[in-house]
């Protein structure tokens, strides 16, 4: 084969597979210009689970939140052992609302499921929300990132994540 039909292949084998989508269970994201490392939750148990758990968040990673639509959502700070900076985002990646998440106390061996979550502060989107980036605390202050400021996503990749 010439050198001519393996280049001709090699790039229908990449138009093919995604158009360089990791396929893995992160995105590497440039946000503010930086490269973060971000796992993607885009089904129900992953969202659910979310960072619960974790007792670090390294500086340039954190979790890329993708729903089927865009609709107002609420987070909330369920087993996460330390804060964590929320950005939803629309559609077309702009950020429509920003928090500053504080870890909250566990839930106590005497405290009922129900109790524990009711007691759990919401943070909701102001907008819609398509897509939600959680980052380690003050990782979004850092950045200098605003309501308004636009995040560059590979939509498309995300789309295939959700069929």
């Amino acid at each position: 084969m010439n050198t001519f039909k393996t280049a001709a292949i090699i790039l229908l084998l990449t138009l093919l597979s995604g158009c360089g989508c990791e396929n893995g269970p992160t995105e590497t994201i440039q946000i503010a210009g930086q490269p973060f490392v971000l796992e993607v939750a885009s089904d129900e148990a992953a969202i659910a689970r979310g960072m619960g758990g974790r007792d670090q968040i390294p500086p340039d990673e954190g979790m890329l939140f993708v729903f089927p639509n865009n609709l107002p959502r609420r987070f909330w700070m369920k087993d996460c052992l330390v804060d964590i900076d929320i950005m939803f985002l629309d559609p077309l990646g702009r950020i429509t609302s920003i928090h500053m998440m504080k870890a909250e106390p566990p839930q106590d061996p005497e405290e009922t499921q129900a109790a524990y979550e009711q007691r759990l502060t919401r943070y909701p989107t102001s907008l819609g929300a398509k897509y939600a980036i959680e980052l380690r605390a003050s990782r979004i202050k850092d950045l200098g990132l605003e309501i308004g400021d636009k995040v560059d996503l590979p939509h498309d990749c995300l789309k295939q994540r959700l069929e």
